[in-house]
């Protein structure tokens, strides 16, 4: 199955069930309702400069050598809100953020400015209505929808939010992963002294913190010995405390078929998708059993964790409601290739790369080695992806590093 088919089983999945969290507890989420503004922001007109409130038509054809005249009608402070229109031919002297009174339409920066002393203030810059001021409602207008469901929400959004006096949000709930791993030969992390043959579990950490940066709650459920049974009792446990499984192991086709019988020994459980046509991830293995998710990723470190950012946590982000998960363009660089790469017809190869210095765009260095190596990943800074249809790449094309 190539990329496109796996993301549309994938979109198949329902989002989890919304929860309400404080503002503080906002970021990274997403909004599962349409957020309507409470109130007008700014809900006066504003200064967005020093200086002195004016109407703009007081200023016409005001230049630096033919200066206007205004008699000064008071000082406003921050906390001051006034009654009192702006009368023709005055101006009143504000700071940022000041509200200004009725009928005055622009601001005039001080640095345009003089007072001259017995309240008369010299303009020496025309303005026009709504230089260096805000509009009533021209952040956000009451009513009116601020932020789509959906949104995943940025710093720039709880600003707004905090603005508008919004104290919680209806958002996607945090997926709960688990994270398994197989394979006889694997040991924790935490191992001090290796026996002859065995290995410390690496995809077991990497996972989870992936898990942890794309928004999800990882469940590290440790290692499993390569058998049916035990693989299968492994899996049962985690679908019971967890919202999405990913296991990893079984590059090989002996232990990947345990893999699959494991999962044909759990009730109301289906496998999707048995093998794609990616490189790295050939081997990687979906089922859905009680309606989860549950992922075989291949026990190659670089190819489990290729296989994970491309696809496992774009569908994290989706599963905690976020719809732009598959579809919104990855962050990413525009580079050139440094070099030729090349690409077997038939499978979409995810190369990694390394960005250098470039004359115009940086350049894409290929990082290549086996997909066992962790340092391909260590010394790359991105992906990018060469369609299934072509055979590599040439030096100097242009392409879309997806960074990591």
């Amino acid at each position: 199955m190539g990329s496109d088919g796996f993301r549309a089983v994938l979109e198949r999945f329902p989002r989890l069930a919304a929860e309400s969290v404080s503002l503080e507890e906002a970021l990274g989420r997403s909004l599962a309702v349409a957020l309507a503004s409470p109130e007008d922001l700014p809900a006066f007109p504003r200064s967005s400069m020093d200086g002195y409130a004016v109407r703009a038509a007081d200023l016409f054809g005001t230049t630096e050598t033919n200066p206007s005249y205004l008699e000064l009608a008071g000082v406003l402070d921050i906390t001051t809100v006034p009654g009192e229109p702006l009368a023709a031919g005055t101006c009143v002297e504000v700071v940022t953020g000041s509200t200004l009174p009725p009928m005055a339409d622009a601001v005039v920066m001080v640095e345009h400015t003089q007072n001259l002393g017995g309240g008369t203030i010299e303009i020496r810059k025309a303005a026009a209505p709504g230089d260096n001021m805000m509009q009533a409602g021209e952040d956000a207008r009451a009513g009116n929808e601020v932020l789509p469901v959906g949104t995943l929400l940025r710093p720039a959004h709880i600003g707004l939010l905090a603005a508008l006096g919004v104290r919680e949000v209806c958002v996607g709930r945090r997926p709960v992963a688990a994270i398994l791993s197989t394979g006889d030969e694997l040991v924790p992390a935490s191992t001090t002294s290796l026996a002859p043959g065995q290995i410390r579990d690496a995809n077991g950490p990497a996972l989870a913190a992936l898990c942890e940066q794309f928004g999800a709650r990882p469940l590290s459920m440790g290692i499993v010995e390569d058998d049916v049974d035990s693989i299968a009792r492994a899996l049962a446990d985690a679908l019971a405390r967890a919202d999405v499984v990913f296991l990893s192991g079984g590059s090989s086709v002996g232990v990947r078929d345990l893999t699959v019988e494991a999962l044909s020994r759990l009730p109301d459980t289906e496998l999707l998708v048995h093998g794609l046509a990616i490189s790295p991830g050939k081997p990687t293995i979906l089922a859905r059993s009680r309606g989860k998710a549950v992922w075989g990723l291949p026990g190659q470190v670089a190819s489990a964790q290729v296989v994970m950012f491309v696809f496992g946590c774009p569908f994290l982000r989706r599963l905690a409601g976020d719809a732009a998960a598959f579809t919104q363009p990855r962050p990413s660089v525009q580079a050139v290739m440094a070099r030729n790469v090349a690409s077997r017809q038939g499978r979409e190869d995810f190369v990694r790369v390394r960005l250098a210095q470039g004359a115009t765009l940086p350049e894409a260095w290929p990082v290549l080695g086996k997909s066992g190596l962790l340092k391909t990943l260590v010394q790359a800074q991105g992906l990018v992806a060469i369609p299934a249809w072509r055979e590599g790449l040439e030096a100097g094309a242009t392409v879309q590093v997806m960074l990591l």
